[in-house]
């Protein structure tokens, strides 16, 4: 089976690449120096510190993998600063069209959504709606409650 293409800025690849040194350089080897204290407390069907240690040693081991796997199938998308259309990477102001509000968004792959921060993903309902649009584009929006309509002000 393909795995999934990952989109990423050239930040969110180093910011990955980074956690990914440190899980294998610094995490690995501290969760190795519990377990080896661990087994000095004796008796390892009864030591907590043990089962504890060896728990995070395979939550670690997950993470790697899973981070591995992100990196061999990223594709790196650069930012479209002031592009004609909405794209991965593209910083887009927004009005919201009830609320008469506007809002700044970049537009980043479904790893590196971070909504407090203002990164949504292109897979979701406000990303995957504008994406392909101009700017002055009226897009609609289905939310779970109601369809919100968003002017496409500024694409930066």
């Amino acid at each position: 089976m393909a795995e999934k293409e990952v989109l990423l800025t050239k930040e969110g690849l180093e910011k990955l690449e980074a956690e990914l040194d440190n899980l294998k350089n610094v995490k690995r080897l501290e969760v190795a120096q519990r377990i080896k204290i661990a087994i000095g407390f004796g008796d390892l069907s009864e030591n907590s510190e043990y089962e504890d240690a060896k728990n995070e040693q395979a939550m670690v081991e997950g993470q790697i993998v899973e981070l591995e796997n992100k990196i061999r199938n990223a594709r790196v998308i650069e930012a479209t600063a002031g592009g004609n259309t909405v794209n991965i990477g593209s910083t887009v102001t927004l009005l919201h069209m009830g609320m008469n509000k506007e809002m700044e968004y970049t537009i980043v792959g479904s790893t590196e959504s971070d909504p407090a921060a203002r990164r949504i993903s292109n897979e979701s309902p406000v990303g995957a709606a504008i994406i392909g649009h101009k700017k002055g584009d009226i897009v609609k929006v289905n939310a779970p409650k109601a369809v919100l309509e968003y002017k496409i002000v500024d694409i930066h």
